[in-house]
C-alpha cells in the first residue's frame, strides 16, 4: 500500500501517545433553556480547548464508543479573511509544531504542517470510534489526496468506504480565473468495514414511484432488472421461448443470471416479465414490498438533496438575528445525511472541529424528528466555543427567529459546557493534587480496564475502585499523606476477586505473601501508565 512521506512526520507518529492528560473542568450546564451552575448530565457535551488535548481527555469514557464522527478540518487554503482562520501559518500551529518538531518547522510547506496537524489527531479519533462506527471528512482539493493517504495508514486501505462529491453551490463565480469550484468531498472509513452496517436513506416518494403494476400482479408494484450477465457460464446459457413463442438467446459473451432450473421456478411463480405482448427479452421481477426500507446512497449528493453552503450561511445568519457569522458552513442536511447513514437513536456522535455547532444542530434536530436519544460531543478551540459554538446550539433547543421572519421551534434538550482543565501529571511526574481525587480514581481504573469508572455503591472502603475481569482494583491515596500497603489495608477490604490490584505510595507486604494472595502492588505516581 503506498505510504505518505513529509518533513515531520517521524516527530508526530506517536506524538498522541505523548500529549499531556488533562481532565474536563465543568463551566456550566444548560437544560432546556436554562442555564445551570449544575451538571445536568445529559450526555450532550461542549468542549473549549485544543482539540488534540480534548480528545485525549475523552478517552477514558469515550474509547471504543463513537458512532459517528464528522469532522470539517481547516482546508488549508490560505486564506486569513475567514472567522474560521484555515491557515496552517496561524500562531497556534506555528506553537505547537515548534514544541513538537522542534527546530525541522522552520523548513515545513503548508502541507508539511498540515499533515504534521492533522495525524495524531486522526489517530485519537482512530481510537474513540466504535468498531461499527464511520468517520466522514470534509475536505478540498487543497489536501484531499494527502488526507486519502493518512486515514488509508491509519484507518486501513480496506475500510475505505468512500468520497462523496457534496454539490456545495449552485452557481459559478465568474471571477475565478479557470474553473470556480462547485463541491467539496468528503471522505468516508469504517473503524472496521465488517462491522460497519449501512443505514440507507429514508424512502422517498420518487424512488417509490419507479414501481409499476403493469399485470396487476396481487403481491403490488415492482420494478424489473436485466436477466443476463457476463462473462458467460455454461449451465446458464440455455434457450428460452417467450409467452409469443418467440426463441431467445443472451446476447454474445452474456448468459442468463439463473441456472435452467432456477428459471423453471422462478417463471412458476410470475416473477419473469416479458413485456405487455410477451414477447421481449426476459427480466426479473423485483416488488416493492421486497425491498429493504432503506435506499442506497450514492455518491454525489446534490444540494437539492443536502443544502448549499449559501443556504447554511442564511441559515445561520437567521439563528443570529441578522449577523454574518461565516461565509461557509455546513448545511445541516449534509451532517442529518451522514448520521442517517452510519448512527442510530442512541449513538454518540463526535465534531471535534465544531465551528458553528451545525453537527449538534444535526443532532438535535434528528432525536425531535425520530424520538431517538443521539448524544453529541463537540470541541472547538478558538475563542468562539461560547459566544457562538454554544450559543446556537442554546437557540436551536430554545427556538428562534428574528422579528418579521419564520420562527423555528425549538428542539428542546440539553449540553454540559467544559473548559480543559489541569493536566493529570506535573513536569515532575508526579499527579497534581489540584485535579482532585475523583479524576485521578477515573484515570487510573481507565488505564488499568481500558473501561470508565462507574461510581456505584458498595460495602467497600473508600479506595476501591471496581471489579474488572475477576480483578479487583484500589487506590490508597490521600492527598496530604503518605499512604501504605500493609495488612491492616487488606483487613478494610470487603470484595472477593480471582486477583487485586493495589496501588499505594508504599508496601510492607513481602512477596511470598502477595503472590500466594494474587496481590499486585503498585507504587504512585511511578506505576500509573501514561497514555
Amino acid at each position: 500500500m503506498p505510504t505518505l512521506h513529509w518533513i515531520g512526520k517521524d516527530k508526530v507518529i506517536h506524538h498522541h501517545a505523548d500529549v499531556p492528560f488533562k481532565v474536563l473542568e465543568h463551566a456550566y450546564g444548560f437544560d432546556n433553556g436554562t442555564q445551570t451552575e449544575q451538571e445536568t448530565n445529559s450526555g450532550n457535551k461542549i468542549i473549549h480547548g485544543d482539540n488534540l488535548e480534548a480528545l485525549k481527555a475523552l478517552l477514558p469514557e469515550y474509547e471504543g464508543k463513537v458512532k459517528c464522527i464528522y469532522i470539517d478540518p481547516p482546508y488549508n487554503t490560505g486564506n486569513e479573511a475567514w472567522v474560521y482562520n484555515d491557515n496552517v501559518n496561524d500562531q497556534k500551529i506555528k506553537k505547537w509544531l515548534g514544541q513538537v518538531v522542534g527546530k525541522e518547522s522552520e523548513d515545513l510547506s503548508r502541507h508539511d504542517k498540515w499533515l504534521c496537524m492533522m495525524y495524531p489527531r486522526l489517530k485519537l479519533l482512530h481510537k474513540l470510534l466504535s468498531e461499527d462506527g464511520a468517520i466522514f471528512i470534509s475536505i478540498d482539493d487543497n489536501e484531499q489526496a494527502n488526507l486519502k493517504l493518512v486515514c488509508d495508514e491509519i484507518f486501513g486501505g480496506g475500510n475505505f468506504i468512500a468520497n462523496v462529491i457534496w454539490e456545495k453551490a449552485f452557481s459559478p463565480v465568474n471571477l475565478k480565473k479557470h474553473f470556480s469550484e462547485n463541491h467539496d468531498f468528503i471522505i468516508c472509513y469504517a473503524k472496521s468495514k465488517n462491522n460497519l452496517i449501512c443505514n440507507g436513506l429514508p424512502r422517498t416518494a420518487q424512488s417509490d414511484d419507479r414501481y409499476k403494476n403493469p399485470d396487476n400482479d396481487p403481491r403490488g408494484p415492482w420494478m424489473s432488472s436485466d436477466m443476463t450477465v457476463g462473462p458467460v457460464v455454461q449451465d446458464k446459457l440455455y434457450e428460452i421461448y417467450t409467452p409469443s413463442g418467440k426463441l431467445i438467446k443472451p446476447a454474445s459473451g452474456r448468459c442468463w443470471l439463473f441456472t435452467k432450473y432456477r428459471y423453471e421456478e422462478m417463471k412458476a411463480e410470475n416473477r419473469i416479465w416479458f413485456g405487455a405482448k410477451g414477447e421481449n427479452m426476459p427480466r426479473v421481477k423485483k416488488f416493492l414490498s421486497e425491498v429493504k426500507e432503506g435506499v442506497t446512497p450514492m455518491t454525489i449528493w446534490k444540494y437539492s438533496e443536502v443544502g448549499h453552503s449559501q443556504d447554511a450561511a442564511q441559515k445561520l445568519k437567521s439563528i443570529f438575528e441578522g449577523n454574518a457569522i461565516f461565509d461557509y458552513p455546513k448545511s445541516v442536511e449534509l451532517i442529518k445525511r451522514c448520521l442517517e447513514l452510519y448512527s442510530d437513536k442512541n449513538s454518540i456522535i463526535l465534531d471535534s472541529f465544531a465551528g458553528s455547532g451545525t453537527t449538534a444542530h444535526a443532532v438535535l434536530n434528528l432525536n425531535k424528528q425520530d424520538g431517538g436519544n443521539r448524544k453529541f460531543i463537540l470541541v472547538e478551540m478558538e475563542d468562539y466555543a461560547e459566544t457562538i459554538t454554544a450559543e446556537r446550539v442554546k437557540r436551536v433547543i430554545k427556538g428562534y427567529g428574528s422579528a418579521g421572519s419564520p420562527q423555528a421551534e425549538g428542539t428542546g434538550g440539553s449540553f454540559d459546557f467544559y473548559e480543559l482543565g489541569q493536566p493529570m501529571f506535573l513536569e515532575d511526574g508526579h499527579l497534581n493534587e489540584l485535579v482532585g481525587a475523583e479524576k485521578m480514581r477515573q484515570y487510573v481504573y481507565y488505564t488499568e480496564t481500558k473501561t470508565p469508572l462507574i461510581s456505584t455503591k458498595h460495602k467497600d472502603n473508600q479506595h476501591f475502585l471496581g471489579k474488572h475481569n475477576d480483578t479487583a482494583y484500589y487506590f490508597h491515596y490521600e492527598q496530604d499523606e503518605v499512604t501504605t500497603l500493609d495488612h491492616a489495608f487488606l483487613a478494610t477490604m470487603k470484595t472477593k476477586a480471582g486477583a487485586y490490584m493495589i496501588y499505594a505510595d508504599n508496601c510492607l507486604l513481602t512477596k511470598d505473601f502477595m503472590t500466594k494472595h494474587h496481590i499486585i502492588f503498585k507504587k504512585i505516581p511511578r506505576d500509573i501508565t501514561r497514555f
